[in-house]
């Protein structure tokens, strides 16, 4: 006789059917500024120099003030869970921010903070939409937006810009994507990445009045507000009250490593994106919290910084023209060159390759932002020191045929 298999034994398993690999959602594109660095890490562990003008990371450190509060924070000896939606203290500094820099009076129980604006990405596409949601986005555009909605199931649809709208998505090409197929939502960004440009006020104001007029979700990505060559950057709060706005400390205040960032939610999503929250993160990192306040009073040393990636802009747009570089968009804000590379291939792809190998530059081919039209652009991150700057020309000028003579 056999026996029964005992309740909480290991079972014979060979009939029955194992995943075998990863999942579907799992199936997004690389992010190839993550993988064009990790190339560039490479060469440098094997004794190459490489001059990195690959990924948007500020090459300053975290200003004094927050250093000076995360010292004082580990002083204390006690990190540890917060709330899901963030210290009192913090949503109260960006308040405060917001009527400094903008003249807007925010309620602080509209501000979440955030682990960086990936984590806002995270919890807007889930709190605000549903699977199968169609949302609108620029391209070119910055690449996780659209990978992290294929993950959760959403529906992504590009509207290609150019220079005919200045490489701005303008509201009268999210109202004909709408009245093709209905949206959901759209997602902007001014200053945008990786092309620079940002919308003008009226731009924006056209954009809100649609979005509010079809019911379509706005998401605006406003990290690399401060970091403007000209006029200051606006934000669609001004306009509107129903939009969800992504802010983060890792550019303009130099903290990317630190993972902290807000969102500014309307009053009907702050609590299922709290709800949200707690089961995904619990909190943001405690001590990130307690040192970003500090990040607002270091207005003098972040303006310097500014200045610097000027200074670095304003060297790269008189230079790479030199070096053939023919048609670079216009550089707003951020702290990105998008150029053209069709002079010198059509394959961008294998252009980075071959930068990084035979010149030891590191930067993002243009297909990261752009399937359609990408192969034919190339993205150079302005972040980095200025003599990282010099260098890099030094070295494109010595490796591109025929650059500058």
């Amino acid at each position: 006789m056999t026996d029964a298999p005992v309740s909480g034994s290991i079972q014979d398993t060979s009939t029955i059917s194992l995943p075998s690999g990863p999942s579907r959602r799992s199936a997004v594109e690389p992010f190839l500024a993550m993988d064009v660095m990790s190339s560039a890490a490479r060469l440098e562990a094997a004794g190459r120099s490489i001059v990195h003008l690959e990924v948007g990371q500020p090459g300053s450190p975290a200003p004094q003030p927050v250093l000076r509060l995360a010292r004082e924070a580990l002083l204390d000896g006690r990190l540890g869970y917060t709330e899901a939606i963030g210290i009192r203290p913090l949503r109260e500094r960006i308040a405060r921010h917001y009527q400094d820099a903008y003249a807007i009076d925010l309620p602080v129980e509209r501000i979440m903070i955030t682990t960086g604006s990936s984590g806002g990405f995270n919890l807007a596409f889930l709190g605000a939409f549903d699977p199968g949601a169609r949302v609108a986005l620029a391209s070119p555009g910055y690449p996780a937006y659209r990978n992290i909605l294929a993950a959760l199931g959403l529906e992504v649809v590009d509207i290609a810009i150019g220079a005919d709208s200045g490489w701005v998505l303008t509201a009268d090409q999210i109202a004909n994507a709408h009245a093709s197929t209905p949206l959901d939502g759209v997602l902007i960004a001014s200053p945008a990445n990786p092309t620079g440009t940002m919308a003008s006020a009226g731009q924006l104001r056209e954009i809100c009045q649609l979005c509010g007029r079809k019911g379509i979700r706005l998401i605006s990505d406003e990290i690399y507000h401060g970091l403007t060559y000209g006029t200051p950057a606006e934000s669609v709060l001004r306009f509107t009250g129903d939009a969800i706005v992504i802010n983060s400390f890792s550019k303009f205040y130099c903290m990317t490593g630190w993972r902290v960032g807000w969102m500014i939610l309307p009053d009907n999503l702050v609590r299922p994106m709290e709800r949200i929250a707690q089961s995904l993160f619990i909190s943001v990192p405690d001590l990130s919290q307690r040192a970003a306040v500090g990040a607002f009073d270091a207005s003098e040393e972040l303006e310097a910084v500014r200045a610097g990636y000027e200074k670095n802009r304003n060297l790269l747009l008189k230079h790479m023209p030199q070096l053939g570089f023919d048609e670079i968009l216009p550089v707003d804000g951020a702290f990105y060159i998008y150029a053209s590379v069709a002079p010198f291939t059509d394959n961008a792809l294998d252009f980075s390759g071959r930068m990084l190998a035979e010149a030891g530059v590191a930067a993002t081919p243009g297909l990261d932002f752009d399937r359609a039209r990408g192969n034919h652009y190339m993205r150079f991150s302005f972040a980095g020191t200025h003599d990282a700057m010099c260098e890099g020309l030094e070295r494109l000028q010595n490796w591109l045929p025929g650059a500058g003579r």
